[in-house]
């Protein structure tokens, strides 16, 4: 019996913040996977290991969690004012689907450094020594965000002593800078809050009624007090993903949320849409040990968050979803702000799972609606490996 051969494809695997995923330059991959569609879909759901009944995609190059089970296109800029375009995929682990209705923040500190080493930003804006101010279109929210990427002899700079809690190695900084942050596309006819309120009263029938702030800014995201349901704010992985009637109440709290933001016209439509909006639960400081067995003190923080991602409490906070706590921290009366003093803040450090992570953002109002220029934040980025990945040539 004959079978088809494999193919190889020009990939570079990357860690960006505390996730991880395949790179690819546009115009690498197979003519029929260019374009956005089935055939991409399917590309990156082989290429990744998906749809895996195990959970351990052993078959591809994903890691099994939400922060390794990503995808990356990039290609030069058609956009005035922009080097590169930048398309990001979130792929299921055990369903065969791609999400592609958000960024992710993470790995946007590695696409800087991907575009300049694979010569997709003119030589003439990248310094022999220095930092390069790459502009990046994020082409699923449609914003800008701004990398500045340390250059050393001419080469992306990738070691350093820039410390990131949820990662294990130092490496060199990046600051990313997102501009614009609150979304224009989706709910609520291009307001930060969708609902026209800081905090509203959240009905998810069968589970109960909680105040929640619903923001889209960095990504649509539904922030609820840890206490109103059952947490201290101070809970690790296993304490969330252990249990799976927590796991089914949180994406029952998702989906209503995701339909009183306007993100969906019909409930059922949540389970296509898993990237997007998060869930976090917020809390006042108090002490506890991160994952890595670092004590965190209360003093330490402004205040205390845990998010879910893909349906799963992430092991430290997703880059977008800080941008998200960063702007809702800077606007007075939000949950994220109270839970953090109620003050008025340019910058918010908040607690995870496996450390700290400071955000800043300042937000003003005008013409009675809240606008957040940009919020910042540093992350670092590596390659961990590059050459070719393979899949069946009839895998898409």
């Amino acid at each position: 019996m004959a079978h088809v051969a494999q193919i190889k494809i020009p990939a570079t695997y990357m860690r960006g913040g505390t996730s991880k995923g395949v790179f690819f330059s546009l115009q690498d991959l197979p003519e029929a996977a260019q374009l956005p569609g089935a055939a991409r879909d399917a590309l990156l759901l082989r290429v990744i290991g998906s749809p895996d009944p195990y959970d351990k995609q052993i078959d591809g190059m994903g890691g099994a969690t939400s922060s390794t089970s990503k995808s990356v296109i990039l290609a030069k800029s058609t956009r005035a004012e922009h080097d590169v375009d930048y398309l990001f995929g979130q792929v299921s682990i055990d369903k065969p689907f791609v999400d592609w209705s958000g960024n992710c923040g993470n790995l946007s500190a590695a696409v800087g450094s991907f575009a300049v080493s694979a010569g997709l930003i003119d030589p003439s804006r990248v310094p022999h020594n220095g930092v390069a101010v790459v502009r990046v279109w994020q082409a699923n929210i449609g914003k800008t965000i701004i990398a500045h990427v340390p250059i050393t002899d001419g080469a992306v700079q990738e070691t350093g002593d820039f410390e990131l809690d949820g990662v294990t190695f130092p490496a060199a900084e990046v600051q990313l800078e997102f501009m614009d942050p609150a979304a224009e596309e989706e709910g609520g006819g291009g307001s930060m809050f969708p609902t026209g309120n800081l905090i509203d009263d959240l009905e998810v029938p069968g589970v109960g009624t909680f105040k929640a702030t619903l923001i889209n800014a960095g990504i649509p995201t539904i922030f609820i007090n840890a206490e109103d349901l059952g947490y201290t704010g101070t809970e690790l992985q296993g304490a969330i993903n252990s249990d799976p009637k927590a796991l089914a109440m949180f994406e029952t709290v998702r989906a209503y949320g995701a339909l009183r933001m306007g993100l969906i016209k019909h409930l059922d439509e949540a389970a296509q849409r898993q990237h997007t909006p998060k869930v976090a639960f917020v809390a006042k400081p108090a002490d506890y040990v991160a994952s890595s067995g670092k004590a965190i003190k209360a003093g330490d923080v402004d205040l205390l968050v845990r998010a879910l991602s893909m349906g799963k409490l992430h092991h430290a906070m997703m880059g977008t979803a800080a941008v998200a706590i960063g702007t809702a921290a800077a606007i007075s009366g939000t949950l994220v702000n109270l839970a953090a003093g109620g003050i008025e803040r340019n910058a918010v450090r908040f607690g995870h799972p496996s450390g700290t992570l400071r955000v800043g953002a300042e937000a003003s109002q005008v013409n009675g609606e809240w606008v957040v220029k940009k919020a910042i934040m540093s992350r670092s980025a590596r390659v961990l490996m590059e050459g070719f990945v393979r899949i069946p040539g009839d895998a898409f």
